[in-house]
């Protein structure tokens, strides 16, 4: 019903910085939240930060208050992920996901991933 397309990763070099963006395709996105997760090699996912599609209400993870900014364009229908002062650390697959909030699972929606690369 919903389709999530990720596109940004990359190799970055420590303190740099890059944007991820996240085009959906559907009906009405009043009811959604918007979220972006993060998976390490060997590690579980992670809840990085989301956004409240009607409202613009933002959470963030607190590994990454004050580096990162979510937003989005409602008439480009895109969510995006600004990523600073990248480091190490922060080299993961990011995922986009889509929370119908009218239903009882978390998170409905998931894109394929995007690797981003920290390199030291």
């Amino acid at each position: 019903q919903v389709q999530l397309v990720e596109s940004g990763g990359g190799l970055v070099q420590a303190g740099g910085s890059l944007r991820l963006s996240c085009a959906l395709s559907g009906r009405s996105f009043g009811s959604y939240v918007m979220g972006w997760f993060r998976q390490a090699p060997g590690k579980e996912r992670e809840f990085v930060a989301s956004i409240n599609w009607d409202t613009g209400n933002t959470v963030y993870a607190d590994s990454v208050k004050g580096r990162f900014t979510i937003s989005k364009d409602n008439a480009r229908n895109t969510v995006y992920l600004r990523l600073n002062s990248l480091n190490p650390e922060d080299t993961a697959v990011y995922y986009c996901a889509a929370d119908d909030i009218t239903t009882i699972e978390s998170y409905d929606y998931w894109g394929q991933g995007t690797q981003v690369t920290v390199s030291s």
